[in-house]
């Protein structure tokens, strides 16, 4: 039984509105043991207007978690934790972060796509935006944000597990009609012995359900061929950005991951794993 949600979000990432102790009531509503708030971090987030996004003011966040973490350690655990949209140029930048705070938990993600043709002078941009799809073909799109995962393992190794790998398709103009892992086997298996090679959880992110998918992120071909590859170490995040949406249909994913063979899924306390029986 999943009894830990270490993918949230809270008023400190930019695209949330929702206070951090309404996160954490709503976890206990849950009944949940264990949830790890992972505030976005993405340095160099493109902005039409210069505003800075996804930025999060760290010294407000880690006071307010550990103020929150106290007044409810006896009803829930509360953990820290920060989600880096990783970009290879950004390695030492996020080095710095990772050093500089006592994080139990970090996540990487693959949130843009190196896209030249997109906007005025930027050189990357986020499949969330419906005009990113427009001209090019979803192949085209799916084979570049696979290869991105690629490439920011190469460039930065110090997180924990890598989030929603196929978080695009959740955005594509037919969202995942017709998408398989067999379309991309090549990229894929890199891209998952790169993750297994380096030692990396992979997350099941559940927010693919709340998306309308019937799968979580990755899907499930993606997760049996990450099974068959070695891989082992999965981490169980909702990727909630509001209450209503912890722990989201965690029962259909602890029924797949167990249709799939998966026995175990880990969370991280003070970056060390630790596995609970699914």
């Amino acid at each position: 039984m999943i009894t830990s949600d270490i993918h949230m979000h809270s008023s400190f990432s930019t695209d949330s509105d929702s206070p951090m102790e309404a996160m954490i009531q709503g976890a206990i509503a849950r009944g949940l043991n264990t949830i790890c708030f992972t505030e976005h971090l993405d340095y160099e987030y493109p902005s039409t207007d210069g505003t800075v996004l996804f930025e999060v003011d760290m010294a407000a966040y880690e006071k307010k978690l550990f103020e929150l973490k106290d007044k409810y350690k006896n009803k829930i655990e509360v953990l820290f934790g920060v989600e880096f949209g990783l970009l290879p140029h950004l390695a030492e930048r996020y080095s710095s972060v990772a050093r500089a705070h006592d994080f139990d938990f970090i996540i990487g993600s693959s949130h843009l796509i190196p896209a030249p043709w997109y906007k005025d002078n930027m050189l990357h941009g986020d499949p969330y935006e419906k005009e990113f799809w427009e001209g090019r073909t979803v192949e085209e799109i799916c084979e570049r944000y696979f290869r991105t995962i690629i490439d920011n393992t190469a460039a930065y190794k110090d997180f924990d597990t890598y989030a929603h790998m196929d978080y695009l398709i959740r955005y594509a103009p037919e969202k995942n009609k017709g998408y398989t892992y067999k379309k991309h086997a090549d990229i894929l298996d890199v891209a998952l012995r790169t993750i297994i090679e380096n030692n990396l959880a992979l997350e099941i992110n559940t927010a693919g359900y709340k998306y309308g998918l019937g799968q979580p992120n990755p899907q499930a071909d993606i997760l049996a061929r990450y099974l068959e590859l070695g891989g082992e170490t999965i981490t169980i995040g909702a990727d909630a950005h509001k209450p209503e949406h912890i722990a989201y249909d965690f029962k259909k994913a602890e029924e797949l991951l167990k249709t799939l063979g998966f026995k175990y899924y880990t969370i991280f306390k003070k970056r060390q794993p630790m596995m609970f029986p699914l």
